[in-house]
């Protein structure tokens, strides 16, 4: 039943039109890997289905995912399903790997968004649903466990339609409910799915709707008639006169609505249950767009710096983009690649645009999460991993050196939380710098940082989960002993007043001295805005050669702070003064003065502290709701609204990232285990002033 590798290549010569480029996104806990479990074995790519709570899953491969239980990174597949090539990215739910999804769906065509039946849209169901927003990707919504107590489909689109704000198209409708739940109701075709005859799902009878259900089918798939009219004027036209466009009018126009964001798909199942996966991967080929149908990559020419699209087709000159780094311990480094037009063959070398170096690309691989099928070429529209290439991150554009481009790079969050970590033994010392390079050119959310002053390492990461996981990784995969300390807070510095201040440098005791003399200004700027340097020197008071010296002066010392030693942000520097001596001026003499500058401009300008401000959403039995409020309360928290979801409660608040360490355990302790909870970094505010003077007392 599965697929041999030699089948897989022999089908891979598909048109374009026949390709899907598809993202399984959802909250942690939504069941996407069960999803994809599902699909790979409905597809033939699969002999077994895999199992999370049996660590058998194909793409959860990693040791650490097998014994969490959780998605960490990535990962891709090539299956078939109908002459139809889907490859397929099952992405962390974990908002600690948010570089995951990110980056996945900057390279994607289409998403799945996974929701629990029962819970709905969770807090980062809403998260990844603007994710691809931003990234203007067309998506259908899965609403699985249909089978679990307290599910309900129509609960779950109402909540999308206000909480997402987009206009949904049921397309199925639940037979039976929870325990009950054996098959869905197609409302275009009107047949109903049912499973039951056979325990894994790969057959389903197609009956007659139930009597009872009638009604409510006519119902529904007559609101589904009009919405799919609404968006295209031919068939409204033809609606209105009484005349119902057919089954496959209706297709066409939804696949034209779904690619132009008008309206959402909505199918329901249960994974895990195999009950409504097959009709999900009919509406991936039916609904959602191939290579053709989104509109040409859009980027830059390097040397012309004006704009320009590329056609995704095999014929336009080749151009792609290198969205993830991966270490892999047979063939080293993988880069994988989205192939965006043209073709990239093995064995060839290709310009790398972003970094002007030129690559080899020594081998293309087909990924299965981590089995790997060697290919001779990989086409546009397609998902490879490159072997072999050395200059290459997380964000470049490879293309062709006669027709160069720059595509769009990947954004990623700041970490916001650091630990020291140092080697066991002396000898530990060289691997750990080593691997700590290796394990930062993977995840672009993962700093590494030496503090010069104690000469400890600090490493950065998106949460305490996604520093226990990489300091894991350090000691099991990449074999290295290491120490940690306790998790710390990621505060940084900022002003609120504007202020003025010089700096000199002037070392003159015979022979050549060094002479930096310069002005500052500072000003605050909006939260998250940035640093910005402004030249603002008059009648060479400074040569124009020494005044890049002093913008590095200046952020050198912003990166060190001058409150408690955390990077200052959100500050505008304009230089606009200054003089200079004719022999002693140098480069090293303006960078000293420009950061000396710059401290003594913060201190008069009102430093103060920020910190990391988490959205928390806590999930309760209602009996425990006043402690758990209460707790939140006590931690500075800002308590935003609460719901009723089912049975349980549901607590949103902002709270400071610093009250927050070990909240798991007192959450258990304060439910007897029953509520859960999931946090996500939300902006960053001002310390009160008498936990700030306790941190920079600390820090002193």
């Amino acid at each position: 039943m599965a697929n041999s590798e030699e089948q897989i290549t022999q089908k891979r010569n598909v048109t374009l039109d026949k390709l899907r480029n598809i993202g399984i996104i959802a909250h942690i806990d939504a069941g996407k890997t069960t999803t994809t479990e599902r699909i790979l074995y409905y597809t033939g790519r699969t002999y077994k289905m895999g199992d999370i709570d049996e660590g058998t899953t194909v793409m959860d491969w990693m040791v650490q995912e097998r014994e969490r239980g959780i998605t960490i990174t990535a990962a891709a597949t090539t299956t078939f399903w109908n002459d139809f090539q889907i490859n397929i990215i099952d992405t962390p739910g974990h908002v600690d790997f948010t570089a995951e999804v990110e980056r996945s769906l900057r390279v994607l065509d289409g998403g799945v968004v996974v929701l629990d039946g029962e819970e709905g849209v969770q807090s980062q169901s809403e998260t990844v649903w603007h994710q691809a927003d931003k990234y203007k990707i067309p998506r259908i919504c899965f609403v699985n466990k249909m089978d679990k107590i307290g599910a309900d489909l129509k609960r779950t689109v109402k909540m999308i339609e206000e909480r997402l704000g987009v206009k949904t198209a049921i397309m199925v409708l639940p037979i039976g409910r929870e325990q009950a739940f054996t098959g869905t109701i197609d409302l275009l075709e009107r047949k109903a799915l049912i499973w039951g005859s056979d325990e894994l799902g790969v057959k389903y009878d197609i009956k007659e709707i139930p009597e009872e259900a009638k009604e409510e089918v006519e119902k529904f798939r007559h609101r589904l008639i009009e919405q799919v009219c609404e968006t295209e004027d031919g068939l409204l036209e033809k609606y209105l006169n009484g005349e119902e466009p057919t089954v496959e009018e209706l297709k066409k126009a939804l696949r034209k609505a779904t690619i132009s964001y008008k309206l959402v798909p909505i199918f329901c199942g249960s994974s895990l249950r195999n009950k409504g996966v097959q009709p999900l991967l009919d509406a991936v080929v039916d609904f959602l767009p191939s290579p053709l149908d989104i509109p040409a990559v859009q980027g830059y020419n390097p040397k012309s710096q004006q704009q320009e699209i590329r056609e995704q087709k095999i014929e336009a000159p080749f151009s792609a983009l290198a969205f993830k780094i991966q270490l892999d311990p047979h063939v080293g480094t993988l880069t994988w690649l989205r192939i965006y037009s043209g073709t990239l063959k093995a064995g060839s070398y290709v310009k790398n645009i972003t970094r002007g170096k030129k690559e080899r690309v020594g081998r293309l691989l087909l990924l299965h999460a981590n089995h790997r099928e060697e290919i001779s070429q990989g086409y546009a529209g397609e998902i490879v991993a490159a072997v072999g290439l050395k200059e290459t991150t997380t964000g470049d554009t490879l293309a062709d050196e006669a027709n160069p481009i720059i595509l769009e790079a990947i954004s990623f969050p700041e970490p916001v939380i650091s630990l020291a970590i140092e080697p066991r033994t002396k000898a530990d010392q060289e691997k750990l710098s080593y691997a700590l390079s290796r394990l930062a050119a993977e995840d672009p959310t993962f700093k590494v940082k030496t503090n010069f002053e104690t000469g400890q390492t600090i490493i950065w990461g998106m949460g305490e989960l996604h520093l226990e996981v990489l300091v894991d990784r350090l000691i099991r995969e990449l074999k290295v002993a290491a120490k940690v300390g306790a998790p710390q807070v990621a505060y940084k510095e900022t002003i609120k007043d504007r202020a003025e201040a010089e700096g000199k440098y002037i070392r003159q005791s015979g022979g050549r001295g060094q002479y930096g003399h310069c002005f500052l200004r500072v000003e605050p700027k909006g939260r998250g805005e940035g640093f910005e340097f402004v030249d603002a020197i008059k009648s060479g008071a400074i040569p124009n050669e020494f005044i890049p010296a002093v913008q590095k002066g200046v952020k050198e010392a912003m990166e060190g702070g001058v409150l408690a030693g955390y990077p200052l942000v959100d500050i505008k520097v304009t230089l606009y003064d200054g003089t200079y001596h004719e022999v002693d001026s140098s480069d090293i003499a303006f960078k000293i003065a420009g950061s000396q500058a710059l401290k003594n401009a913060v201190l008069s300008a009102r430093p103060t502290l920020l910190e990391p401000i988490m959205k928390a959403e806590v999930t309760t039995p209602e009996e425990f709701m006043g402690e758990v409020i209460g707790d939140l309360s006590a931690k500075r928290a800002q308590i935003l609204e609460t719901q009723t979801r089912g049975k349980v409660k549901v607590i949103l608040a902002m709270v400071p990232l610093a009250e927050l360490t070990g909240y798991a355990t007192t959450l258990r302790s304060l439910t007897q285990g029953r509520a859960s909870y999931y946090m996500e970094p939300s902006h960053y505010e001002e310390v009160p002033k008498n936990i700030q003077e306790k941190i920079i007392n600390k820090e002193k």
